[in-house]
């Protein structure tokens, strides 16, 4: 007899932020929550078969797993990332039966705190690079804040298909690494005060490497994509591979705006501060030569929430801490399903 326990799980459960389900012993759903049917957005749950929903072999892990129960890891995947990893804990309904009748399945999703862990890391090899340079913490701030409203306002729009919610977290924490390949840069070519000649020009051309294969290993391809081809240019003129139009990955494109933005209005040793109208000006001239058009129409129509951020967090302000890592409050809409399932 299992409705008592289902009337339970609803009534304790049904509004909860805790993702929840309930299944049989023969994989079929039997109740889930809002929250838990998130993570398969469009589908109807109740009476699917649990590991055909996750095409793997559920059953085998939770006969298996003493007390039938167990901590099992859900790697989660859509089109535009690497796989996300959510947690899995799977207790019998009633634990007075030697062979449960069905199952009670809490989401934990560990994915966050992973991410946090992960990307302290990053930023301390963020940290390292700004001793390489003469780029304020506040500039690349200001570029993590600049691409995250250029992409919010193409997601408003929808522009483009690859960006989702969990394109603009990302694209706010890592396009501030487009340069941390300047690390490998020797110390005088990078502050060298007058022009480089063809040889140091080429070293310096390197940086985009260098951070593509440091970036190498973080989950998600947009870090390395970004350090790789932010000084790509819409018409091939770019470097380091020439790419031309849509070849030059989204990320990058985008963060190409953001940077091109800031150093127009910062003071360097080679060139006054420019004022936002001139910096406009020229991002403006340079569409389909050196940005994307699209992305040069957008920023246009949102150039004043640039200035605002540049303004906020201008170099006279002094706010020169790391960067922040916001939580993120959305679940991502574009998961498609569990592929994978390995006990912990």
């Amino acid at each position: 007899m299992i409705e008592p326990c289902i009337n339970y799980m609803t009534e304790l459960y049904q509004d909860s932020n805790i993702p929840v389900v309930q299944f049989s012993a023969d994989m079929e759903v039997i109740w889930s929550n809002q929250s838990f049917s998130q993570y398969f957005p469009g589908r109807e749950l109740k009476g699917s078969n649990m590991s055909a929903l996750t095409r793997t072999q559920l059953k085998m892990h939770l006969a298996t797993a003493k007390g039938h129960s167990g901590r099992f890891q859900i790697k989660l995947h859509s089109n535009t990332h690497v796989s996300s990893s959510v947690v899995l804990l799977v207790f019998p309904a009633d634990n007075k039966k030697n062979r449960p009748e069905n199952f009670v399945g809490f989401i934990d999703d560990l994915t966050q705190d992973q991410n946090m862990m992960l990307r302290k890391t990053y930023l301390g090899l963020l940290e390292a690079s700004k001793l390489k340079d003469d780029d304020t913490g506040n500039h690349i701030k200001r570029v993590g804040a600049y691409a995250r409203k250029l992409s919010e306002e193409c997601y408003q729009r929808k522009l483009f298909s690859q960006i989702n919610l969990d394109f603009i977290e990302n694209i706010h924490f890592l396009a501030p690494m487009h340069d941390v390949g300047k690390i490998g840069t020797p110390d005088e070519i990078l502050n060298k005060r007058g022009p480089l000649d063809e040889s140091q020009w080429s070293i310096m051309k390197e940086h985009t490497i260098n951070g593509a294969l440091i970036l190498s290993n973080y989950p998600d391809k947009m870090a390395s994509e970004i350090a790789r081809a932010h000084h790509e240019k819409w018409d091939g003129s770019g470097y380091l591979f020439g790419l031309t139009g849509d070849d030059i990955p989204l990320a990058a494109r985008i963060t190409a705006i953001a940077d091109v933005y800031d150093a127009l209005r910062m003071k360097r040793s080679y060139k006054d501060a420019f004022p936002h109208s001139k910096a406009v000006e020229i991002i403006k001239k340079d569409r389909a030569t050196h940005f994307d058009p699209v992305l040069v129409d957008v920023f246009e129509s949102i150039a004043d929430s640039f200035d605002s951020i540049y303004e906020a967090l201008s170099d006279e302000s002094r706010i020169i801490e790391p960067l922040e890592i916001e939580e993120l409050e959305l679940v991502d809409e574009d998961f498609e399903e569990i592929t994978e399932l390995e006990e912990l």
